[in-house]
This record gives C-alpha cells, structure tokens and sequence, in this order.
C-alpha cells in the first residue's frame, strides 16, 4: 500500500530520510475508498480493528467489513440529505462506530467534527451554529444525550440526530438499525484532495474555540506518525490511548496506521485505571503503543514487572513533554525506550525521536521531513544552539507540508494572519542542543516570567518528578506584587506522604539542587488530582485562572 504513495519506503539514516522523503498525493485521493476499500480488495481478510470495553463486549473487524459497513453508513447518511461538504459532528468516545461512520463520511465527501464526551450544551450549540452542523451521532450516555437535546432547540442547522447501541431514544434516530436497511454497495464519489475532510475545535488562551480545517491529504501526512514514529507494523496490533474526540485520535487510531496495514487495537475504558491499561496490553500482545505520559507515570505506580509486556517492541509518548525520571523507569522495567514526539491538532507529527538516532531522555527528537522547523526569536531572527525560540514551520510562503492544516474553517481573515506568511508560528518554546535534539520549554502562555528570568514549567516539574513523594505536579505562574510572577507547584503526592511545611521546604530544596536555584517554586499546593482534558494533558490554565482568582 504504501508504495502507491511513497517514492521510497526506507532509509539510511536520519539525514537521507529528511532530504529525501516524499509524498505522493493522488488528484482524487480519498482515504475511504484508496486505503479502506483499497485493502478490502486486495486482501479481504485482512484484520483492521480489535475492540473491547470493561463489560466484556469484544469484536474484530476486517477491512472488508468496514467497507461494507461504511457503504451501509454512507447510504444512510446520503439518505438524509449528508453529502459533500455536510457538516456532521461525532461525539462517540472510542466506540468502533467511529471508524465506520468516519469512513462513510469521508466516502461522501462529507466534513467530520469529533467532539468529546464533555461538550456541555453551550459547546455543541457553539460549534453547531459557527460550523453549521446538520446532522450529530453521539454514544448512548446520559450527559450527551441530554446535552445534544438541549443543544438542538438552540441551533436551529441541526436537523438529526443519531445514537449508536441498539435502543430507542426519543429524538434520535438507531444507527444500528437504521444502517441495516441500506445496501453495503456505494458507487465512487469523486472529491478532490485539497476540499476540506475534518475540522478540529482546538482552544486557545483567548477567545472562543477556533475551527482547524484539514483537507482530504490530512491522512498521508500521518505516514510520518505511523510508520517512522511509532513503528507500527503490518498486521500487528498498535494502541494509542486516546478519545475520538481529540486530534491524538487522528494521530494514532485510524489514519496512518491503516495505511501502514497494521490493526488497530481500541480499548473503550469506562475510566482510565492503569491496571486494566497493563492488563490489555498482556491479553491481547500488543506490538506498539502510544499515550500520554500522565499514564505511564500512573502505570509505573503498578507492579509492572508481573504483567507480561513482552509483546511490546516500540512505546511512544506524546500530548505533553517527556520527564527523564519517568522514561528511566520505564527503560529498566521494560528494556524500552519511550520515544516522545510533539505536534498540534493543526498538524501531524513535527519533531519526533526517529530510529536512525539514539534516544536523548526529554527530547522531542528531530524535525519530521514533512516540516522545515526553525526555532525564532522575539525579533524574528532564528535562535543558535541553546537559545529558546518559538517553535515554527518555515517557508509557508512556497509550500504547504502534507498533514498541516490548510486555515480556519469559515475564517479567511484568521487564516490569512497566521499561515499567510512567511512562518506559521505554533505557540510553543522550544531549544536545540548541538546535535540538533530539540527540547520543550513550555507554551508562550505557560513560560513564567520571574524578576526577569524566564523559566519554562516543563524543566521544573521534571526536577520535582525525581523526588520519591511526587506522582505528578504542574507549574505555573501565580501574580507577585514584587517579582510579577512567582513559580507555583500544584502537586499529587504518593499514598504515605503528607503536605507538610517540612514537606514543602524540602521539595524547594530538591528542585534548587536539580536545576537553577531560581527556578524553585515558592508556592506549593497539595492536590488530590489535577485538572486534566480526556486526552490527558493537564489543564494549567485552569489552575492559572485559579492562582489569579485567589490572589483577588
């Protein structure tokens, strides 16, 4: 398969795959009918996707299934007015009718929303009348449900809605039974590969959600993540750890893992308890696997070295920076190396750790071959080694790289003034070593500015990470009347320890041994948890908005 889209499939070393890798991309390309379809026919048997939950439901799909699957889907779909350029938002968790009904849409041309279990019914009116969204399928939960009905009395575009499991819901139509009454042919809808296939609702620091629009070659930039990445491998089962209603999904559950042929392997937690995580990954002999390092911090509080993890070959982390302690620990417990990539909901795969070079433990790696990456100043001018610049996509003004996004859906003007020029800039801080590895700082709005130092949180939480009482912690800017802004710890402490004065000074104490002395947080707030997105990415401008709202 991937030989219809790459020139060449491998390489020497790093430098041969950054200068030479290439992306074929078909006129028509469309990812239903080119890759799902595509595999189908040629080997119908062939396995795409494992899924279970924590009620003992389990099933395998092979290609051919999801094609006929789809067709049934797109057929339905058409049979309510859905067709190109149709807004359709799904809200389905990691429920296997989202690989079908994603593949149905994509097949007609239509435009995929994920959304997330959390929409309240400001989100989804919101998204609803900014996207104009006709048509929602949701999961069969409460919440949604009541959320998605409360929505559609106030956004008068939405004209169905759709529930997936076999039940009757008033409002909504069955998915399950309504599928069954359509034919598992479709004929061929032609789409070009630059019309729009998805939109992601990524939030900002100000502002209501912004629409992040990518168009129908979204899925061969994920080549990239999938195959010279996370490693998956043809007819192996991968696991990324993710919701569909995040773009981690499209990263790791469904784009460029079906185009490298392996089988997707989706677990659909009730709730993410690190030792069912372990347990699936012993049961079903998983190959490679991705997620966030909240989880593997959480996994590492279990006894690993009981479960039998030998079936895994490759193990990559991403959704939030790398600490060194927690890739250490894995390393001994498994023998792996915990391979950290970074990108965006606006992109695939920019800087990642890639086979042809030795892991460094909290770097993101090297600049993926899609992506010309520079690391620029406040001034505009690119840092040297060692300096901390905005992390940015070059030469944006004679190219558009495979999988970044195309502009604001419905926003020209927006489009214009952030990848109309020159560079498109991503927000995050970045320095690079003399061996070119690239290490993370911290999001523009998450870097503290202390008496003149700037001090990125990443570098900090890692310190504290090394310390026995620590689970996880977050650093962020709290106000100072004197200093403009001080270091604020907000932390998770191990069953055992207490959040003691004695404790506290002892962990400011730690940190100004690990790294610069300045850097030490002189606010500590114990937590029971942290404030986290599904995804798993900590939630610091909650716990900013928190520290302000306080110091009022």
């Amino acid at each position: 398969m991937l030989e219809k889209f790459l020139p060449r499939i491998e390489f020497d070393s790093y430098e041969d795959f950054k200068a030479n890798y290439k992306v074929n991309i078909p006129e028509n390309f469309n990812f239903g009918y080119d890759i799902v379809d595509a595999w189908a026919d040629s080997e119908p048997d062939k396995k795409a996707l494992v899924w279970c939950d924590d009620h003992g439901n389990e099933k395998t799909f092979t290609f051919s299934d999801i094609k006929k699957l789809s067709n049934k889907t797109a057929n339905f779909f058409k049979s309510l007015g859905i067709g190109k350029g149709s807004v359709v938002l799904l809200i389905l968790r990691r429920r296997w009718e989202y690989w079908v009904c994603a593949t149905a849409l994509t097949k007609i041309g239509a435009i995929i929303i994920p959304g997330s279990l959390q929409l309240t019914k400001k989100d989804i009116a919101y998204r609803a009348v900014a996207a104009n969204i006709e048509t929602i399928v949701c999961v069969d939960d409460e919440f949604v449900i009541t959320q998605t009905l409360a929505a559609k009395k106030e956004a008068d575009c939405i004209k169905n809605l759709i529930i997936v499991d076999n039940l009757e819901k008033e409002g909504f139509l069955n998915f399950n039974k309504e599928i069954e009454k359509y034919p598992d042919t479709l004929t061929r809808i032609e789409n070009k590969w630059d019309d729009i296939m998805l939109v992601y609702f990524t939030s900002g620091t100000t502002g209501m959600p912004k629409m992040v629009q990518h168009n129908f070659s979204y899925p061969l930039g994920h080549i990239v993540t999938a195959k010279y990445w996370q490693m998956v491998q043809e007819n192996k089962l991968h696991m990324s750890v993710s919701d569909s209603g995040w773009a981690k999904f499209g990263w790791g559950k469904i784009y460029g893992q079906w185009i490298c042929g392996a089988v997707i392997f989706a677990y659909d937690m009730d709730k993410f308890i690190p030792k069912h995580l372990l347990q699936k990954i012993e049961q079903y002999k998983i190959t490679t696997f991705c997620a966030p390092p909240t989880m593997f911090r959480f996994m590492l509080l279990e006894d690993v070295e009981s479960f039998d993890l030998s079936s895994l070959e490759h193990c990559c982390i991403a959704g939030e920076p790398l600490n060194p302690e927690v890739f250490k620990k894995w390393y001994n417990l498994t023998g792996l190396k915990l391979c950290e990539g970074f990108g965006q909901s606006e992109s695939s795969v920019m800087l990642a750790n890639f086979q042809w070079f030795d892991v460094k433990p909290g770097s993101m790696g090297k600049p993926s071959p899609l992506y010309d990456i520079k690391l620029i100043d406040t001034t505009g001018n690119e840092c040297e080694d060692g300096e901390e610049g905005s992390i940015v996509v070059d030469n944006m003004d004679k190219y558009s790289p495979t999988g970044l996004f195309t502009g604001f859906y419905k926003n020209p003007e927006l489009t214009k003034n952030i990848i109309g020029g020159k560079f498109y800039d991503t927000g995050d801080v970045a320095w690079r070593d003399s061996d070119g590895y690239y290490f993370f700082v911290g999001r523009n709005d998450d870097v503290i500015k202390c008496s003149g130092y700037r001090i990125g949180p990443f570098e900090v939480e890692s310190a504290l990470l090394e310390h026995d009482a620590v689970v996880e912690c977050a650093i962020t800017a709290a106000p100072d009347s004197i200093r403009g802004q001080v270091v604020k710890a907000t932390i998770v402490l191990k069953k055992g320890y207490e959040g003691t004065e004695a404790l506290i000074k002892e962990l400011q104490n730690h940190v100004k041994k690990v790294t610069a002395p300045y850097k030490y947080p002189r606010i500590v707030e114990f937590v029971d948890e942290l404030p986290k997105t599904l995804g798993g990415k900590i939630k610091r401008a909650e716990i900013r908005k928190k520290s302000e709202e306080n110091i009022k």
